[in-house]
C-alpha cells in the first residue's frame, strides 16, 4: 500500500503538471472504485483552474479556484500516469487539461477513492476530521505523542499505526521508525520511557524525509507518477529483512504478526 512518502512524492509531481492549469474534461471509465465516483465530478470540475495540490496523511488534494477539492486515496494499488495519451488497463479516471495533456489514474485493485468536497476539506471532508496530527508538522512533538500514548497498554507499533494519535503512518516506515529509536514494537504505549519519546519523534520525521527523499518504497504496483521507481526499498533497515542480521548489531531481525500486519525488528537493539 502507498504511505505517507509516496503519497507526497506524488502530489509534488501531480503539482508540477496540474498547478495553475485548466481541466478541460474528466471522464471516469468505470462507476466506481473502492466507492462510487462522485456523480456530478465532471460539470463541477470542467473548466476549474487548479490553484494547490497538496496532502492529508494519505490522501491527496487537488484544490480548484471553484471552491471545490478532488481528494483522492490511491488504496493498496493505485498510481496516477503523467502523459497518459494512451489508455492502459484499469486506468479508472481521466483529467484532460486544456493544451492536450492527460493524466490517469490507475489503480488494478480499485482499493482507491476519490471524493469531491466542497469548502475546507478539513472541516468538510469527514475522514479529516478525526485525524491526529501530520508527522513532519509542527503539531507532533514528544509531548504530544506523551499525551496520546499515555495510559494505553496497546503496544506502541500498533499506536503508531493509529490515525487518530498521527496521521499518515504506515507499517514500513513505523517498524523503521521504531527501529532507529531503539524502541520495541511490542512495548505498551505506557511503558515507553517518555526519555525516548524526543527520540522516537525525530526517528519518525528522519525516517519519512529520507523516504520522501528517495521517492519512497516502490512495491508491487506503484511507481511515480512520470513512471520512475522510488528506492527507499533499498535503505530499509529491518522490514522486509526477517533473518537478516541487523545493521547495528548483526542479531537477526526477527518477524512478528502485530493487528494482522507483519512487523520486523532486532530484540536486541529495541527494548
Amino acid at each position: 500500500m502507498p504511505e505517507l512518502p509516496e503519497v507526497e512524492t506524488t502530489v509534488r509531481a501531480l503539482a508540477t503538471q496540474l498547478e495553475g492549469a485548466v481541466i478541460a474534461h474528466i471522464v471516469t471509465h468505470r462507476a466506481d472504485l473502492r466507492r462510487p465516483f462522485p456523480v456530478d465530478l465532471g460539470q463541477r470540475m470542467t473548466g476549474a483552474r487548479v490553484t494547490a495540490i497538496t496532502r492529508r496523511a494519505k490522501y491527496g488534494i487537488i484544490a480548484t479556484d471553484r471552491d471545490d477539492s478532488l481528494i483522492f486515496h490511491l488504496g493498496m494499488s493505485g498510481r496516477w500516469r503523467i502523459d497518459a495519451d494512451v489508455g492502459e488497463k484499469h486506468d479508472h479516471l481521466t483529467i484532460e487539461l486544456v493544451g492536450g495533456r492527460r493524466l490517469a489514474l490507475n489503480d488494478p485493485r480499485r482499493f482507491g477513492s476519490v471524493d469531491l468536497v466542497a469548502g475546507d476539506p478539513a472541516i468538510s471532508f469527514a475522514p479529516f476530521t478525526a485525524l491526529g496530527p501530520e508527522p513532519l508538522g509542527p503539531d507532533f512533538d514528544a509531548n504530544r505523542l506523551a499525551s496520546a500514548i499515555a495510559g494505553k497498554r496497546t503496544a506502541i507499533k500498533l499506536l503508531l499505526l493509529d490515525q487518530r494519535i498521527v496521521a499518515g503512518l504506515g507499517n514500513i516506515y513505523v517498524c523503521e521508525a521504531l527501529h532507529l529509536a531503539g524502541v520495541a514494537p511490542t512495548l505498551a504505549g505506557d511503558a515507553v520511557p517518555r526519555a525516548k519519546l524526543p527520540q522516537l519523534v525525530d526517528s519518525i520525521r528522519f525516517v519519512l524525509n529520507a523516504a520522501i527523499a528517495a521517492g519512497g518504497s516502490s512495491m508491487r504496483d506503484f511507481v511515480h507518477p512520470d513512471g520512475k521507481l522510488g528506492y527507499f526499498r533499498n535503505e530499509w533497515r529491518v522490514y522486509g529483512r526477517a533473518a537478516d542480521p541487523c545493521p547495528v548489531c548483526a542479531t537477526a531481525v526477527v518477524r512478528l504478526v502485530q493487528g494482522g500486519r507483519s512487523t520486523f525488528y532486532c530484540p536486541r537493539c529495541q527494548r
